[in-house]
């Protein structure tokens, strides 16, 4: 039977560690019927020569990449073939795994499910983002997960205005912000006290980060809305995208957010269920001693 998706492009963590699941995982491909790609990057980790490709030339020949690793390597990925509309699955080699979620033991089962058509696929916000310092751009880029502004090494709070859709919202001294997607929403968002927002929810989180006033609460808006925060007070305040794009900011400069026309395209086994994924790696029925239910 002819595969789902024909030419394949494996993207790993740059270790050793993971050359044998990978080339389990390739020669898998390959007796499925695949055309395999190995990632530039991923190829010299694990010594690899053959069939080497870099981003661009996975993204415009790959019909699937799957992730070998953690969500780190899973947001490395989707940042740069995010462009290119590839869809994603992901095998799990990393601590939580929020989005690569096949687990390394059902990695020839699973993906041979998706190979049989067998399989969903589940489209994700990305935040474009512009840092504008007066009339000129500073940097461009996109996020699957948050957009952060926050203090650098000073014990400083920064400050700075938010304003949505061109309507002033408030001014606030905080160590910074997050803005997060729903897929970022269970990251850094998560562990500074943000909502969870199921992935289809058309909304951004704003999570203030240690607000100097008690009422500077987490709100979700539209992700329809463009949000801008403009920093008053920036001493020694940067700005990160997915913990890898980083720059300085200066008082003045404006961060100006909305949703990306792109998206990212995760491709799921049979059997996912987002709910249970969150049970599963947040621990929320062990944590009152019940049972998961059928």
């Amino acid at each position: 039977m002819k595969p789902a998706f024909q030419r394949v492009a494996l993207v790993g963590k740059q270790t050793p560690e993971i050359a044998q699941s990978l080339r389990a995982l390739r020669d898998f491909l390959r007796q499925r019927g695949c055309e395999v790609m190995l990632e530039r990057d991923t190829a010299a980790g694990v010594g690899e020569t053959e069939a080497v490709a870099c981003f661009d030339e996975i993204g415009r020949g790959a019909d699937l990449a799957i992730v070998m690793g953690g969500d780190g390597t899973m947001l490395a990925a989707a940042r740069n073939l995010a462009h290119h509309k590839v869809p994603l699955a992901g095998i799990n080699l990393g601590h939580l795994g929020f989005m690569t979620d096949i687990a390394l033991s059902e990695m020839s089962e699973s993906v041979g499910a998706i190979l049989d058509g067998r399989h969903t696929i589940e489209e994700r916000a990305l935040i474009e983002a512009e840092i504008l310092r007066g009339a000129a751009s500073v940097l461009r880029t996109v996020a699957l997960n948050e957009a952060v502004v926050t203090k650098g090494s000073q014990a400083r709070l920064i400050e700075f205005k938010l304003t949505i859709d061109g309507e002033y919202v408030y001014r606030l001294r905080a160590d910074g912000m997050i803005i997060a997607t729903p897929t970022g929403s269970t990251a850094y968002a998560l562990s500074a006290q943000g909502p969870i927002l199921q992935p289809t929810v058309r909304a951004f989180a704003l999570v203030p980060l240690n607000p100097h006033v008690l009422s500077a609460r987490p709100v979700s808006v539209s992700d329809s809305s463009v949000i801008e925060i403009e920093l008053v007070h920036a001493v020694d305040a940067r700005a990160h995208f997915d913990g890898f794009a980083l720059t300085d900011l200066h008082d003045g400069d404006r961060l100006v957010l909305k949703r990306s026309a792109d998206a990212i395209r995760f491709v799921h086994p049979p059997g996912y269920s987002y709910f249970t994924m969150l049970r599963e790696k947040l621990r929320w029925s062990n944590a009152v001693g019940h049972r998961t239910e059928d």
